[in-house]
């Protein structure tokens, strides 16, 4: 049975772009907003595996209430166009905008159009504690495993849109900024409101799920993003995968399918793409008595997920020697921090790649 969250008005306007970003708005809502529906724009992408978990994701919403606006923002030349102008009306009556990836070019555009008095960032992963950081900073917006680069043309000729939409997330005399996270946030930028973000809604919605004897291990775009070496990644999961007995490799939505083919190819891994965020996947289960992963986001969402479960999350380091030349300056440090502050986990040294 469904259960209706109300008609959605036009007080609250969500944008999203991925699956997490969607769940933790749905977390939000839950925590903040029960019982008042609102309308939830996906500025979809373009691979189809993210767009299958948003579609999954959107069912969801339209089940706690909300109107859900699909819109082909990606979809040829003159797409931005038609999105843009489509939503510049509902931005401007919308009292409060809640946005997922304040590093989005899209959403950066759609701040310089909104009048809102309340803006609200919902966790898009680990980046929310770099935004944090360099919105404390004053620094501008730039994704973490780009930071240390020269800027591109295309961030030149965006500069004026990201200082305005900087300005905009700066919280003042007439506008509130809140961050709603399950992140550790360890200095707030001035009169931002921070809000911990349980994963309560998932817990009510999901589970307890079933529990294997086995272990299961959780895939990362790193190699994707250019940070981590693809050799040496291989070597790292199989190494890993045979030291925990590990039988499943739940892959990352932006994981190349010729990666994990090879994936399975070497390592024997179950390769699973799962159709929803991995905290509901784990949630319903069956999941593994232990789950492993690289530093990433699930490191800090998993053990709430999971709360009153007898799952055990186990975070390995990444080896300095497994970086690409290409890598960031700030990686190493970045993805040292993911792992330092993560609870409730146990901590594994990088395992031997051979």
């Amino acid at each position: 049975m469904s259960r209706r969250a109300g008609s959605a008005g036009p007080r609250t306007l969500a944008f999203v772009e991925s699956p997490v970003q969607l769940l933790n708005v749905l977390e939000w809502a839950h925590e903040h907003a029960p019982g008042a529906g609102f309308t939830l724009v996906v500025l979809s992408p373009i691979d189809p595996m993210t767009r299958g978990q948003l579609r999954r994701m959107s069912e969801l919403a339209r089940e706690e209430g909300h109107q859900v606006r699909w819109e082909e923002a990606r979809g040829g030349a003159m797409a931005p166009f038609h999105t843009i102008g489509g939503l510049t009306g509902m931005l401007r009556r919308a009292d409060r905008v809640v946005l997922g990836d304040p590093f989005s070019r899209y959403v950066q555009l759609l701040l310089t159009i909104t009048r809102a008095r309340d803006l609200v960032v919902v966790d898009d992963g680990t980046a929310t504690m770099e935004f944090v950081a360099q919105l404390a900073n004053g620094e501008r917006l730039v994704r973490w495993h780009r930071k240390g680069g020269r800027p591109g043309p295309r961030d030149v000729v965006f500069a004026p849109v990201s200082s305005v939409a900087r300005r905009r997330l700066t919280p003042g005399a007439k506008r509130g900024v809140e961050i709603f996270s399950s992140m550790p946030m360890q200095e707030p930028p001035a009169g931002v409101t921070v809000t911990a973000n349980s994963f309560a809604w998932t817990r009510s919605r999901f589970g307890p799920p079933r529990i294997t004897k086995g272990a299961d291990l959780v895939g990362t775009s790193l190699v994707e993003t250019g940070v981590v070496d693809g050799d040496r990644y291989l070597e790292a999961v199989r190494s890993l995968a045979k030291a925990h007995g590990a039988t499943r490799y739940f892959a990352h939505r932006r994981e190349a399918t010729e990666k994990l083919h090879r994936l399975a190819v070497e390592t024997g891994l179950e390769i699973v793409r799962p159709d929803l965020p991995l905290e509901l996947i784990a949630r319903r289960g069956p999941v593994g008595r232990t789950i492993l992963s690289f530093p990433s986001t699930v490191v800090h969402t998993l053990p709430l997920a999971l709360v009153g479960t007898d799952v055990r999350v186990a975070v390995c380091d990444i080896d300095p020697e497994w970086l690409t030349r290409n890598a960031s300056p700030r990686a190493q440090g970045f993805l040292s921090g993911v792992t330092g502050s993560a609870r409730d986990v146990t901590r594994l040294s990088a395992v031997t790649a051979v």
